[in-house]
């Protein structure tokens, strides 16, 4: 069983559209983590682009969080399982840009993260140089263009400047605070 993500003929002929499914495939081949969804495959037929992703069982953190805060110690332990898989794009030079609790999906086996649509590359850094990284354009998105979802976005987001390592792990605590609160971190 495999999930497919497609893009059907009609909205093919956006530019913009095409290029986010394009990226989004080149940046997941690239990472190989257990907490990232896994791309099998990639392709266009009859005017449709596609990717054939695993399949996942389970629900969304957003579905989750519509019922209410977790409970501290399965906050925590999503949150390790998101940070590791932010770990490993952040290794392989890749930044997410849009980690939100519908990006993520809870699974018996433990979390997934998805939708690397708005990814885009920068200098691998060290843990210990991710306060002072410096970004690398690499022409996956257009310099000075918002993208994301706001209540999750990091200050330099909002403001259109490059995103790095330092974008997700200001993400990742908007998420951790409404698993713990059932609210978002931010309301505009």
């Amino acid at each position: 069983a495999v999930a497919v993500k497609v893009l059907p003929a009609h909205m093919s002929s956006s530019p913009e559209l095409r290029q986010r499914i394009e990226r989004e495939a080149k940046t997941i081949s690239q990472l190989s983590h257990p907490h990232i969804c896994m791309l099998h495959d990639v392709g266009h037929q009859d005017g449709t682009d596609y990717l054939v992703m695993e399949f996942l069982e389970g629900e969304t953190l957003a579905d989750r969080l519509a019922k209410g805060a977790l409970p501290v110690d399965q906050a925590l332990k999503i949150g390790i399982e998101i940070a590791g898989a932010l770990e490993a794009a952040h290794r392989s030079g890749i930044v997410h840009r849009d980690l939100k609790p519908a990006n993520v999906m809870i699974t018996k086996d433990g979390v997934k993260l998805l939708d690397f649509g708005l990814a885009k590359a920068f200098s691998s850094v060290s843990p210990e140089s991710v306060t002072s990284a410096e970004t690398a354009q690499k022409d996956l998105t257009r310099e000075g263009i918002i993208v994301g979802t706001v209540q999750y976005m990091a200050p330099e987001q909002l403001e259109g400047k490059e995103a790095d390592a330092r974008t997700d792990i200001f993400a990742l605590g908007t998420v951790l605070y409404e698993m713990t609160t059932s609210k978002k971190a931010f309301s505009g």
